[in-house]
């Protein structure tokens, strides 16, 4: 997975600037944490074309982490997205965008899904998954890469008189196979070794408590 910071200081988080895009290398899609002000500027300096956001996560309903958001959907209407977009967030925020664009007058031409986080999966994907939970009204975060399949030995398959069809996509998988005459095709025979993918965890708070120990004990990336 590739992270940017969308401020000035890579080196840490402050609580005004928890703001960051997500993407994995698989996707060509990404989505961000939180929009704080002038997110936009910074979504351009890291060369990542606004229109590919396909979510955005807020973990609380913080100026500090809010102020950007009607300006990057208003520019999203102007540039003519019309792909959907998915905002998480807690459960105020539809309210918001509704007094936001009654006061603005502003419409938009694409659909907006408000998804209201809560404690456990909050998106199952086939590359990913993200896990929520809450503290002290504010929203944690642990994002898992899913393993990827290692590369398939085409000749090897090939070598063995197997057809292409179906039974390649098993075997990369790690599926094994018992053959009529006996004999058996292990897919981790024919595959690169899989890679396992990240861990990501990001915690509002910085205070050492059993929850966040316990939780990114296996992490290879941990944001505050």
């Amino acid at each position: 997975m590739k992270i940017n910071y969308l401020n000035n200081n890579i080196n840490g988080l402050k609580y005004s600037d928890n703001s960051f895009i997500l993407q994995f290398y698989t996707e060509k899609d990404g989505f961000i944490f939180n929009c704080c002000e002038g997110c936009q500027y910074f979504i351009v300096n890291t060369k990542f074309k606004i229109n590919k956001i396909s979510k955005i996560i807020l973990t609380d309903l913080h100026i500090n982490n809010l102020s950007g958001l009607m300006g990057l959907l208003s520019s999203l209407n102007l540039i003519g997205r019309v792909n959907s977009l998915h905002i998480y967030g807690p459960k105020d925020l539809a309210y918001y965008l509704d007094l936001c664009k009654k006061y603005s007058h502003t419409n938009f031409n694409y659909a907006i899904y408000i998804h209201i986080l809560t404690t456990g999966l909050v998106i199952n994907h086939y590359q990913y998954r993200i896990y929520t939970f809450m503290n002290s009204f504010q929203y944690n975060f642990i994002i898992m890469e899913l393993e990827k399949n290692g590369k398939f030995f085409f000749n090897k398959a090939r070598k063995n008189n197997l057809v292409v069809g179906p039974l390649y996509g098993k075997l990369k998988k790690g599926y094994s196979f018992l053959l009529p005459d006996g004999s058996n095709l292990n897919g981790n025979s024919f595959t690169i070794i899989n890679f396992f993918g990240q861990q990501l965890s990001f915690f509002i708070n910085r205070y050492y408590y059993r929850k966040v120990s316990e939780n990114t004990l296996n992490s290879n990336i941990m944001l505050y």
